[in-house]
């Protein structure tokens, strides 16, 4: 008996109907009933920050970090939908993966990130 995985993530929005539907839209992500979807096994990572952390915005309590397949082609077609899409050599950490940062269209910070290969 115990926690077996994420059961889901809930947040305040001014418009969720819109959001709900730009998340569906854009990352696939909430298109079942409920908003629900089946997602891939794989890692989750489970980390509270310093309060001071840089890491994502001092106005922000959270950050979505979404794994995905295929990094390169989303971040395309993400800019291609006029969504602005951040990426710097920095945060791509051999051994973890490749990251990508974009915002939803009320400002909250969404990390993409693409785990590295297993070989």
């Amino acid at each position: 008996m115990g926690v077996t995985g994420v059961g889901g993530f809930f947040f305040r929005a001014n418009d969720p109907e819109a959001l709900r539907a730009w998340y569906a839209e854009n990352l696939g992500v909430g298109t079942g009933p409920y908003g629900m979807w089946d997602q891939h096994a794989g890692p989750t990572v489970f980390s509270p920050f310093k309060a001071d952390t840089d890491y994502f915005p001092a106005d922000r309590q959270y950050m979505l970090n979404l794994r995905v397949d295929g990094l390169d082609g989303l971040c395309d077609t993400l800019r291609t939908a006029g969504i602005e899409v951040i990426t710097k050599p920095e945060w791509d950490m051999p051994g973890v993966g490749r990251f990508a940062r974009i915002h939803d269209p009320e400002g909250n910070p969404i990390e993409l990130w693409e785990p590295e290969a297993a070989e």
